[in-house]
């Protein structure tokens, strides 16, 4: 699966950008709040990538802070919510907005986003309330694109261990504990060190 991606926005239009990988074109679809946060075309760009598959196809869902990727996977998470309603919500209301939108059980603010009713409103606040205790809303906070180099290893560690088919929060919970305490490794001495981590 991929987890992040870093290069180059070769196009971009609302809800989708193409993102050129070392020559490789990326299809992305994103919130608005990503779109208009992102540079033009040229520019630098990295996002943190949801990677949804279906028996008919392989989408990319990208944002530029953990707040907005992990609101939207707790949307897909609540039942009659797939990844375009997901982006649609994001869309239209900012990230630490909605959290306080569904801790306040304020359904009429979540049915002025276009596309849902108050029965998808209503859900929406029943299901996620209990799945936000954990987020972290200064997460919301994007990153620039020239991330300091921990930052930098410490999203290409996830990565790594996402693609070998660990779950994310014990992967990140893995990758924050090894840069703890190891100082300033090579990406090879954190995987190995975050790997021995993972089977203790």
């Amino acid at each position: 699966m991929i987890a992040s991606l870093r290069g180059r926005v070769l196009d971009k239009q609302p809800n989708r950008i193409v993102v050129d990988v070392q020559g490789v074109g990326y299809e992305v679809h994103v919130p608005l709040s990503t779109y208009y946060d992102v540079g033009d075309a040229g520019e630098e760009i990295a996002l943190r990538i949801h990677t949804h598959v279906r028996e008919d196809a392989l989408q990319l869902y990208g944002f530029l802070t953990a707040l907005e990727q992990q609101l939207f996977e707790r949307l897909i998470a609540t039942s009659g919510i797939g990844p375009k309603l997901a982006i649609a919500v994001l869309s239209g209301i900012e990230p630490n907005e909605l959290v306080a939108a569904v801790e306040r059980a304020d359904v009429a603010r979540l049915t002025a986003i276009p596309g849902i009713g108050r029965k998808t409103a209503e859900r929406i606040v029943l299901e996620l309330k209990d799945r936000l205790a954990h987020l972290d809303v200064a997460a919301g906070v994007a990153e620039p694109a020239g991330a300091p180099a921990g930052e930098r290893l410490r999203d290409d560690l996830l990565s790594a261990l996402l693609n070998l088919g660990y779950h994310r929060p014990i992967a990140e919970k893995a990758v924050d504990a090894t840069l703890k305490t190891t100082g300033a490794p090579t990406f090879e001495q954190a995987l190995k060190a975050a790997l021995r981590e993972l089977i203790r």
